[in-house]
């Protein structure tokens, strides 16, 4: 009977640290609404782009009202790309998409900044980050491999399987570091 005792006693202070534990993880800091759960560039090859996106959970509820305001590095030099989105209370997570970028180069970390705002403009958290790509940008087509809502195959490619048009116009990309 005292064997049965010590591992009652002792599968009860296992579960009371595991519930410990799990208590410290869900809360977060003071003032943190969100954290970063998710962040790659997305190469689109049927299309040809390349986005940033980086997608954060909830870690207290959400409020009506709440944007997050989102700075992208730009690969290709020059201003920030900034993205606002309304964040909607009822969901999981929220997903924050760039627009499509150009110059992305592999190894060279890109600076993200989100700020999470409330209705009123009030910044309630900050979250800075790094992005590296481990590929390059070159590996995508010129241009869009199909159009339209049936994906038909785009004709301005015709005889360019790979998706490389000889007279297209080389972008200026900053040089790598």
């Amino acid at each position: 009977m005292p064997d049965r005792s010590r591992r009652i006693h002792a599968a009860g202070a296992g579960l009371l640290a595991v519930l410990l534990l799990a208590a410290c993880r869900e809360s977060g800091g003071e003032g943190e609404y969100f954290e970063i759960s998710g962040k790659l560039f997305e190469f689109n090859y049927r299309l040809g782009i390349a986005t940033y996106v980086v997608t954060l959970n909830p870690l207290q509820p959400v409020a009506d009202g709440q944007t997050a305001v989102v700075s992208f590095q730009d690969p290709a030099g020059g201003d920030p790309i900034e993205v606002k989105q309304r964040i909607w209370p009822k969901l999981g997570h929220v997903t924050l998409t760039s627009p499509p970028l150009t110059c992305v180069t592999t190894g060279i970390p890109y600076a993200v900044a989100i700020r999470i705002v409330d209705e009123d403009g009030r910044v309630l958290q900050e979250i800075d980050t790094t992005m590296t790509s481990s590929l390059d940008q070159s590996i995508l087509p010129d241009r869009p491999l199909v159009i339209g809502p049936v994906y038909e195959l785009n004709p301005d490619l015709e005889g360019h399987p790979d998706g490389k048009r000889d007279d297209q116009a080389a972008t200026v990309c900053p040089p790598k570091a």
